[in-house]
């Protein structure tokens, strides 16, 4: 039962994973509609990234012989008032997702669920870099948010980040 009760979180927490990747996919669709490659660029690797954390968690499951339990992931958002509005989007999504994980986190512990402490102690690390991030570039994007010349210089460089869409199991 204890191992159960973990498992089911980390189960749900596929389904998070998956539903900030389909997210970050709407948001990243709505800057390429207004012709903001660069955010479109950067927000379709951050979806990358958190597909890369449900199947983390999924191989993790896999591995421990628990059931996984596939969830029905709902359509995103799609439509947004600002690129403002996507970056304070993105922020708000990080900071749940970190009290999920740390829930999770609470609850392998309070079950001595050892193995699943040490794989979600990379959660807790990745969620750290993820929120600071986050803020950062919502803090840039609002400092810009009325200067169209810097909104494009702040495009061009989220459109830096590489790209990787190698979506085969580790």
């Amino acid at each position: 039962m204890t191992k159960e009760l973990v498992f089911n979180a980390l189960n749900e927490q596929v389904g998070s994973e998956l539903s900030a990747w389909y997210s970050y996919l709407g948001m990243s669709a709505w800057c390429s509609s207004q012709q903001l490659n660069g955010s479109a660029k950067w927000l379709r690797a951050q979806a990358q990234e958190e597909y890369t954390h449900a199947m983390k968690l999924y191989d993790f499951l896999v591995e421990r012989n628990a059931p996984v339990q596939l969830k029905q992931v709902e359509p995103p958002q799609a439509e947004f008032e600002s690129i403002v509005e996507i970056f304070h989007a993105a922020l708000k999504q990080e900071e749940e997702n970190t009290q999920r994980i740390d829930a999770i986190f609470q609850m392998a512990l309070d079950q001595r669920a050892f193995a699943s402490l040490v794989e979600l102690q990379w959660f807790i690390t990745e969620q750290v870099e993820e929120e600071k991030t986050a803020r950062e570039n919502l803090a840039k994007v609002k400092m810009v948010s009325q200067d169209p010349a810097a909104i494009l210089e702040f495009d061009r460089v989220l459109g830096e980040r590489d790209l990787v869409l190698d979506t085969s199991p580790a």
